[in-house]
């Protein structure tokens, strides 16, 4: 008997169009709901059964400054460029304020935080006594003597001698700089505040007063890239020879400035390279680095010392940690329960300044989609150890996850063999998209990119 010929990968979706790519969590945002907030309440109010073991969860804190210079024609995130300093300053209280109240929780309980991440936003768009003085407050509510990572991201426009010393002073480990591009017209044509010049000073002095890791940002497929200035701001970046490269792949959610234009045009198509180019610019890039010693640690980054490089926030988040996380649309797991802080600016400050948790939305995901989410978030790596599953789940995931497994290898994107489960260079350049495959049912929307 003949077998049956191999399941093609379904066909790629050549243009971009209006709509989010990027798997951050699961169950998805969209599952997340109010009626699921007295269950969050009632989370925080538990003291983890193992808060004094040395293999407990680890708890991190991610901090959201959503205040920016000018907002990116292709930012999706929870941003101002319209707030004055009275209202920078009653959004920090409002932090210090919301901190105070998980610091007196039972699920905190005295925890120290592993590691700190200050997102945005623009989080270097504060002045260095703002910086100062909250992470003074935050340090005085939970103690940083055990923090191993702290990162920073930061646009290099805002970034001056004296305010690039005073990040560092406050014990910043990680700078991520947003650089994006190096061509001028590049950044200006896609709304970016910061130009090549502030890009090179930044990085310079960063180096000089030595930080311990410098990350920089690209975005393959802006509006109006070409292959030359591609390959051009590629040569750019490794001549830098910055610790760590993040490349994303322009997408094009609704709430940007790029959607309301195509919108207003009555355009379904994104004025951005399609996906095959961007895949293939990706590619040019982890290829271009490689040549001069860099290691591809996910479908998203390339480091030049995988043996000194670490992103201990992304493991956190990959690995199931606590993430407190506080300011406005801000999101974090704590004790079992996923959450989302209000996503408007005024009901959150109003909510904590009446002494109430900003909490907009929630949700307590059951033991299968834990299992499924740090699987799949896992996978973005390029790998899973089979026997780290089977150690904290109590299953194997090659069981688990058969029949999906089963499609990626007929799609010929799987590499199995040994412990590890991995995914091929041309699987983890579309990543995102495969990991669909991975999603209960109920929580597909039919979308691939």
């Amino acid at each position: 008997m003949s077998s049956a010929p191999p399941q093609a990968a379904p066909p790629l979706r050549h243009e971009t169009t209006a709509g989010n790519y990027f798997v951050a969590n699961y169950p998805p945002f969209a599952f997340w709901k109010p009626e699921f907030i007295p269950q969050f309440e009632a989370a925080l109010n538990r003291v983890p059964p193992t808060l004094n073991n040395p293999t407990s969860t680890p708890l991190g804190l991610y901090t959201h400054i959503p205040f920016c210079r000018k907002r990116c024609h292709f930012c999706y995130f929870k941003v101002y460029t319209d707030k004055d300093s009275s209202e920078v300053r009653g959004y920090l209280d409002a932090l210090l304020k919301e901190l105070t109240v998980y610091a007196g929780k039972p699920v905190i309980g005295g925890r120290k935080p592993k590691f700190v991440y200050f997102g945005g936003g623009t989080p270097s768009y504060l002045s260095p006594d703002q910086l100062k003085f909250l992470t003074d407050g935050m340090k005085r509510l939970l103690s940083w003597d055990e923090v191993e990572e702290v990162t920073f991201e930061a646009e290099p426009g805002t970034l001056t001698d004296h305010k690039l010393q005073a990040i560092r002073d406050l014990g910043v480990t990680r700078l991520s700089l947003g650089i994006e591009h190096f061509d001028d017209h590049i950044l200006e044509i896609n709304g970016r505040a910061h130009r090549s010049k502030e890009i090179a000073r930044a990085y310079a002095f960063a180096r000089d007063i030595g930080f311990p890791q410098i990350n920089i940002d690209l975005i393959a497929g802006m509006v109006e890239e070409t292959e030359d200035k591609w390959r051009e701001t590629v040569a750019k970046a490794v001549a830098l020879q910055p610790d760590s490269v993040t490349i994303y792949q322009m997408e094009v959610p609704y709430n940007t400035g790029i959607y309301q234009q195509m919108k207003a045009g009555g355009k379904l198509v994104a004025p951005v390279a399609d996906w095959e180019t961007k895949r293939a610019w990706v590619d040019y890039a982890y290829r271009e680095f490689e040549k001069v010693g860099y290691t591809v640690t996910s479908g998203t980054t390339v480091v030049r010392d995988p043996a000194k490089v670490k992103f201990i926030y992304r493991e956190g988040l990959f690995t199931g940690a606590d993430i407190l996380s506080i300011g406005v649309a801000s999101f974090g797991h704590l004790s079992g329960v996923h959450y989302q802080n209000h996503h408007e600016f005024q009901p959150y400050v109003d909510a904590v300044n009446a002494g109430k948790l900003p909490v907009y939305r929630a949700l307590i995901p059951s033991a299968d989609e834990r299992y499924i989410r740090e699987f799949m978030l896992q996978l973005k790596l390029g790998s899973v150890s089979t026997e780290k599953f089977k150690a904290k789940f109590g299953s194997d995931p090659r069981e688990h996850f058969a029949k999906p497994l089963a499609t990626l290898k007929e799609w010929g994107f799987l590499t199995n063999g040994g412990d590890q489960i991995g995914i091929t260079r041309e699987g983890l350049l579309q990543i995102d998209r495969l990991l669909h495959e991975f999603f209960k049912p109920e929580h597909k929307t039919g979308r691939y990119a």
